[in-house]
C-alpha cells in the first residue's frame, strides 16, 4: 500500500512562526475545565508560544506534559493539542492571569492578586477537589502567603485543597524533569490517591 507523504505533512502539527508568536502577546487561551474535577492545574499565565497555538504548556521544552505522564496522571504522553483528553480523566487546566507574555516576570503583582480572585470564582463555579498551582513565587504573591513552600497548603480555596507545584517552564532551572516528576507524584499520591 502506497502512503501519500503529502497527506502526512499536511496533518503534522505546524509550529507557529516568529511573527505569529510575537502577535500572540496579550492573547488568552480557553480553559480546559469541567465541574467536579479531581485536579485543576493552574499555570501562572500563557506564554507567547502557547497563546499562538491555543494550547496550554505548548512551548517545546516545557515539562508539564512529560511530568504529568511520568507521574501517572496520564497513560500516554499527551501533546498539548490533546489537552481536552484530560477532562475525562478528571483533570483540567487554567491560568492565574489570562494575558500571554514572553515570561511571567512581565506580570504585575496586581495582576497576580486579581488572578487569585478570578481563580476563586472558577473554583466556586466548578468545584474541583484540588487546585494545583504551578509556581510557588506566583502563589506567594497572588495569595499573600510569603512563607509558602511546595506541596499541600494549610488553607483551602472555597473547599478545594490547594497544592503548589514547581513551574514546569523550561526557564525554571531550579527543577529539571526528575524533580518535577517527584513533586507531581506527591500530588497524585497524597491529594488524589494512586
Amino acid at each position: 500500500m502506497d502512503v501519500d507523504s503529502t497527506a502526512i505533512i499536511r496533518t503534522a502539527p505546524t509550529r507557529p512562526t516568529r511573527a505569529e508568536i510575537a502577535a500572540a502577546h496579550g492573547r488568552s487561551i480557553r480553559d480546559v475545565i469541567a465541574p467536579n474535577l479531581r485536579v485543576l492545574f493552574c499555570g501562572i499565565n500563557p506564554g507567547l508560544y502557547s497563546a499562538a497555538t491555543g494550547h496550554h504548556f505548548a512551548r517545546p521544552g516545557n515539562r508539564f506534559w512529560p511530568a504529568l505522564h511520568a507521574a501517572g496522571f496520564t497513560q500516554v504522553l499527551l501533546h498539548p493539542r490533546e489537552q481536552r483528553r484530560l477532562l475525562p480523566l478528571g483533570y483540567g487546566i487554567t491560568n492565574l492571569v489570562s494575558r500571554a507574555t514572553g515570561s511571567a516576570d512581565e506580570l504585575t503583582q496586581e495582576e497576580l492578586i486579581a488572578g487569585a480572585r478570578r481563580l476563586a470564582r472558577k473554583v466556586r463555579r466548578y468545584h474541583p477537589h484540588c487546585v494545583a498551582l504551578l509556581g510557588v513565587t506566583a502563589y506567594r504573591i497572588a495569595f499573600g502567603r510569603k512563607e509558602s513552600r511546595l506541596g499541600v497548603q494549610p488553607e483551602t480555596l472555597d473547599g478545594a485543597r490547594i497544592w503548589v507545584l514547581p513551574n514546569p517552564s523550561g526557564l525554571n532551572a531550579h527543577y529539571q524533569l526528575p524533580g518535577l516528576v517527584r513533586e507531581f507524584k506527591k500530588l497524585k499520591r497524597r491529594a488524589i490517591g494512586g
